[in-house]
C-alpha cells in the first residue's frame, strides 16, 4: 500500500531549487572555502556551464580531531568578492544557530543542513528556530543512517517554523563494512521520499555518495534518469591539493565533460507504435504481478498449514536445517535466472518475518 503523501513539505508553489525552464538545478564547488582567489577562480569557472549556486564549505563536522574543519569566520569576508564577480547564489553548511546567524550576515543566499546534524532532532530543531522569520532556501540532507523518518522529521520541524523554500538532498547513506562507494545510494529510501513526499524538490549529491571521481558519472545519470530535481557537485580547480575530500573533486573543465554527456530521457512520446508496445507491456507487468502474489498467497497458506501440522505433532516451528536449505536452494536458483541472490535473500527474511508473525514458521 502506497503511503498517504505528507501534508507537510514542498507547498510553495515557486520552490528555490526548482529552475524553471530547465531540467536541473545545478549547485556546485568545493568542499570547503580555501582562500577568496580559489572561491573566485572556481565560480567563474562554473558560470559559463549553468551552476546556478556556489556550494562551499566554511564549517566541515569531521569524524576526529585534527583534520581540517575549515576556516570558519575567516573565511566569511571572501564571499563578498564571488558576489561583486559572479551573479552565483552562495550556499554553505550550517550546523549551530550561530552559524546561521553569521552565514546569513555574511551574504549567504541559501544553506543546507548536513547529514551528521539531520539524525539530531534537538539540532535540527535549534536550527529551524535560528531560521524562523527567515525567507532563506533550505537544502536538507539524509540522515547518516538510512531512516527516512528522519529525514522526513528535519524537514518538517524547517516547515513548522515558516521556512517554505525546502529541498532533500540524496547524499548515501553509511553502511558497516566496506563498499564500492563511499555512502550506499540506496535508492529505494529516495523514491519513497518521493512518493510521501511528492512537492518536495529532490536534489542528488553523487560526489559524497562516490567518494571517488571516477564513479561519480554512472551516478549523477542515474539520478538524471530518476527524475531528480537538481545536482550538487564538489568542484576544485586543482582537486589534488584540496584540503578536504581530494578523492571526489571534479576539475570544472571535467564537470564540463560531464554535464556535455548527460542523457536526459523524454517522460513521453507522441510514437504511436511506441505507445502500444509501452501498453502491452505494462499489461504483461500487472498479469505477472497478479501471478507473483497470487503465488505468495497460495505459499503462505501452505506454510500456515505445515505449522498447523507441526503444532498437533508437538514439532517445533522453527527448524534451523530447514531455514538453510530454503535459503540456500533459492538463492542459487535465483543466480541460475539472473536475479540477485542477495534481492531474494531480502525477499525470503521478508517472508519468513511475515510467517513468524502468524505462525513462527517459514516453511
Amino acid at each position: 500500500m502506497v503511503p498517504a503523501p505528507t501534508p507537510l513539505l514542498g507547498l510553495h508553489p515557486e520552490n528555490a531549487w526548482l529552475t524553471p525552464g530547465q531540467p536541473l538545478t545545478l549547485l556546485a564547488g568545493p568542499c570547503s572555502a580555501e582562500s577568496e582567489a580559489q572561491l573566485v577562480s572556481t565560480a567563474l569557472a562554473l558560470e559559463p556551464l549553468g551552476v546556478r549556486v556556489l556550494r562551499m564549505g566554511i564549517w566541515k563536522p569531521r569524524t576526529r580531531p585534527g583534520a581540517f574543519e575549515g576556516y570558519g569566520e575567516a573565511a566569511l569576508p571572501w564571499v563578498a568578492a564571488v558576489k561583486k564577480l559572479t551573479r552565483l547564489e552562495l550556499m554553505t553548511e550550517v550546523a549551530t544557530p550561530l552559524q546561521v546567524e553569521l552565514a546569513l550576515k555574511a551574504g549567504f543566499d541559501r544553506l543546507w543542513i548536513g547529514a551528521r546534524t539531520t539524525v539530531n532532532p534537538f539540532a535540527v530543531q535549534e536550527l529551524a528556530e535560528a531560521l524562523r522569520g527567515t525567507r532563506v532556501p533550505v537544502l536538507v540532507k539524509n540522515p547518516v543512517n538510512p531512516d527516512l523518518s528522519l529525514w522526513i522529521g528535519a524537514l518538517e520541524r524547517l516547515e513548522r517554523t515558516g521556512v517554505t523554500q525546502l529541498a532533500a538532498c540524496h547524499r548515501g547513506f553509511s553502511r558497516f563494512g566496506e563498499t564500492v562507494y563511499r555512502n550506499a545510494p540506496l535508492w529505494d529510501l529516495s523514491l519513497e521520499l518521493r512518493l510521501r513526499c511528492p512537492n518536495l524538490p529532490l536534489v542528488g549529491d553523487p560526489s559524497h555518495m562516490a567518494g571517488k571521481r571516477a564513479l561519480i558519472p554512472a551516478l549523477t545519470q542515474q539520478m538524471v534518469d530518476l527524475g531528480y530535481d537538481g545536482l550538487m557537485i564538489e568542484v576544485h580547480p586543482t582537486p589534488e591539493s584540496a584540503l578536504s575530500d581530494a578523492a571526489q573533486q571534479l576539475t570544472p573543465a571535467a564537470l564540463g565533460e560531464l554535464l556535455g554527456a548527460l542523457a536526459y530521457p523524454s517522460t513521453d512520446t507522441p510514437d504511436a507504435a511506441f505507445q502500444t508496445e509501452l501498453a502491452r507491456l505494462r499489461t504483461q507487468v500487472d498479469e505477472l504481478d497478479r501471478e507473483l502474489l497470487t503465488g505468495i498467497a497460495q505459499r503462505q497458506a501452505l506454510v500456515q498449514r505445515i505449522a498447523a501440522l507441526k503444532h498437533t505433532h508437538g514439532v517445533a516451528y522453527y527448524q534451523t536445517d530447514r531455514f538453510k536449505e530454503v535459503f540456500e536452494s533459492r538463492t542459487a536458483l535465483a543466480a541460475e535466472l539472473g536475479i540477485r541472490p542477495e534481492f531474494v535473500e531480502a525477499v525470503l527474511r521478508l517472508l519468513h518475518a511475515e510467517n513468524v508473525g502468524h505462525a513462527g514458521e517459514t516453511s
